[in-house]
């Protein structure tokens, strides 16, 4: 990979990751070990996190067509070495916690389960991201964005203890930012309606976090997403920005 083309993003805009059962099974030993180096790197990598928890998911039977991502992602990694996230010294007044909420519905073609993920930010910078797929396969997107804004709310929780602890006790509620109105609307409205009956659980724990003021849902367009990068496979020039 020393002499490898660069590119400017770690997977093909639109791409879809597959099982690939019919395909020629390649060296798995080798693959584990290229998905262990990388997954090493997400701790200070958001921008791969995507791309690297796909190939994840098919280190049981890597074939050729899995190698030939985990290699994109070698070659967007060498022309981003220097890349990284920068914590400026701020003031303690200016160190507000922000998170960031999004889905991919469905995304998954092998069981059409969703991959959810979620970012906080303190000032600027990322502080704390996760992307995961989930174990359910939800009915509507309002569900789907239900349970990636309830997922964040659990981490938002233990974020603000964290920054109590550490004498940077957030002041307000704290903004989770999404971008499906739907999701916003029914965590602020006490009706159930009869088609979100069956996620009243988080429903219901999610109103009583809005109610408490603990956090605040806010809509964002689909292009302020910062949580995009991680659930979905953008063109080069958005991924960029």
């Amino acid at each position: 990979m020393e002499d490898c083309n660069k590119v400017y993003s770690p997977i093909v805009h639109g791409y879809k990751l597959v099982k690939d059962e019919k395909g020629r099974a390649t060296y798995a030993t080798l693959y584990k070990r290229m998905i262990g180096f990388l997954m090493y790197l997400l701790a200070t990598r958001p921008d791969m996190t995507l791309s690297v928890c796909l190939d994840v998911r098919y280190m049981e039977r890597p074939t050729e067509l899995h190698v030939v991502v985990v290699k994109r992602i070698m070659r967007y990694l060498k022309r981003t070495l220097k890349f990284g996230i920068l914590y400026k010294k701020e003031i303690t007044g200016s160190l507000i916690m922000q998170g960031w909420t999004d889905y991919d519905y469905a995304g998954d073609h092998d069981d059409r389960k969703n991959t959810s993920g979620y970012v906080f930010t303190i000032g600027l910078s990322a502080v704390c991201w996760s992307l995961k797929k989930r174990p359910i396969v939800t009915l509507s997107t309002t569900e789907a964005e239900f349970v990636s804004v309830v997922s964040s709310a659990c981490q938002c929780i233990w974020m603000r203890a964290v920054l109590d602890h550490l004498y940077l006790k957030q002041s307000g509620c704290t903004i989770i930012n999404c971008d499906n109105s739907s999701s916003i609307k029914l965590s602020r409205n006490s009706i159930m309606h009869g088609r979100c009956k069956h996620i009243s659980v988080r429903y219901h724990f999610l109103r009583g976090l809005c109610n408490d003021e603990i956090i605040e849902l806010k809509f964002c367009r689909s292009y302020e997403q910062l949580t995009d990068i991680m659930t979905k496979t953008l063109k080069v020039d958005t991924f960029i920005k």
